[in-house]
């Protein structure tokens, strides 16, 4: 029993004391009038407070009532609290007959029909208006109820499409990069043993962390710099004296957490369509720096600028780029987006994330994952 009690709702408990205890204020004023000015004598005391008893218990049948009738049709619905009222009109108007004249002595069905006839008054409004207000309580709370339900359904399918997005976009990310750095080092395992395993441990330490990125979890800003440097030393075995890397990083932002795999997607768009293309080469720059409030990234190449084939790309198969840019937008809001500059001079990508804003929307982001999946598991 006390299980069951536990169980109830706190909205529906909270209604029922705010009842009853309106109308022990109502039962309280209208009592003391009547043995006050009517009728003088302590029973009538008496009576007032066993039909505020009586009255919270039929509060409480009549609430299971609503929610049995709220299985049916309106029509049933209406029919039955119509049947409703007549009956809760029986059950007050008998018992106020009991608790005055049939303790007085007046004891026959005539007495009682009587009694009951001069009840189909304004003390029968008032029976009745106890009824439909209970009623109308028990349907506005429903009606909320059921509006914090469809909302929450549609949070939660909301949650569940942002991540399974986020795990498409990755599973998008993560194969085409692996497959472009394996053709990077498929020529060199003939060619020079030595840089093959020094090609192929540097690749471990990129399968490890592209692998872990499925995870979900946000990554230090040093260990996503780490990786991109791996990605470089591999194409530069591919590329030589081509290609160059700069990389101008303030040391107060190598603790950030950003999410894993961002910057890769914009350095391997400068390698294919920037430097590769380009006779001469050309130097890749990775920037990263504090501003007031927001951490600034930017990855620019000298390569061909606006005279590339393809510029927001990334990727063989064309997702690189634009998932990068829904990545960002997904964690940090739709300010987080890339901006893009092409000119003759070269091509940059950049976004800023601020540094609060930053914090809370992922931690957010993070809590409401792990909740849908705790809610998933039970």
């Amino acid at each position: 029993m006390v299980k069951w009690f536990e169980n109830i709702p706190g909205i529906w408990k909270k209604a029922y004391l705010l009842m009853c205890l309106w109308y022990a204020i109502n039962f309280a004023i209208s009592t003391f009038f009547e043995w006050k000015l009517a009728r003088p004598f302590n029973y009538v005391l008496w009576n007032g407070l066993y039909l505020w008893e009586a009255l919270c218990v039929l509060i409480i049948l009549i609430f299971l009532f609503s929610h049995w009738l709220n299985r049916f049709s309106q029509l049933v619905q209406i029919a039955g609290h119509a049947l409703g009222i007549v009956t809760f009109f029986l059950i007050m108007g008998t018992l106020s007959y009991y608790f005055t004249d049939y303790m007085d002595g007046m004891t026959y069905f005539e007495n009682w029909k009587e009694f009951m006839v001069d009840l189909l008054n304004w003390d029968a409004l008032r029976f009745y208006d106890q009824y439909i207000i209970t009623v109308a309580v028990y349907y506005i709370i429903r009606y909320f109820q059921g509006l914090q339900k469809e909302e929450r359904e549609k949070s939660e399918l909301a949650l569940k499409n942002k991540e399974m997005q986020i795990s498409l976009l990755k599973s998008q990310i993560n194969p085409h990069f692996l497959f472009n750095t394996l053709n990077s080092i498929s020529t060199l395992i003939n060619s020079s043993k030595d840089q093959a395993r020094k090609v192929i441990t540097q690749l471990s330490d990129i399968f490890r962390y592209a692998l872990d990125s499925h995870s979900g979890k946000m990554v230090k800003l040093a260990s996503e710099i780490e990786f991109i440097e791996n990605f470089i030393r591999i194409q530069q075995i591919r590329f030589g004296d081509r290609l160059k890397f700069e990389k101008y990083v303030d040391e107060t932002c190598l603790q950030l957490s950003i999410p894993p795999m961002i910057l890769q997607p914009l350095v391997e768009n400068a390698v294919k369509y920037g430097i590769g293309p380009k006779v001469d080469g050309g130097t890749i720059v990775v920037r990263v720096k504090h501003l007031t409030g927001a951490v600034y990234f930017e990855v620019s190449d000298d390569g061909m600028g606006i005279n590339a084939k393809k510029v927001m790309d990334g990727s063989s198969s064309g997702v690189g780029m634009t998932n990068t840019d829904l990545r960002l937008k997904s964690y940090y809001g739709p300010t987080a987006a890339l901006k893009v500059k092409a000119t003759e001079a070269g091509f940059s990508v950049s976004f800023a994330i601020p540094v609060h804003e930053a914090v809370q929307r992922v931690e957010h982001h993070q809590r409401a994952i792990g909740e849908e999946r705790q809610f998933q598991n039970n």
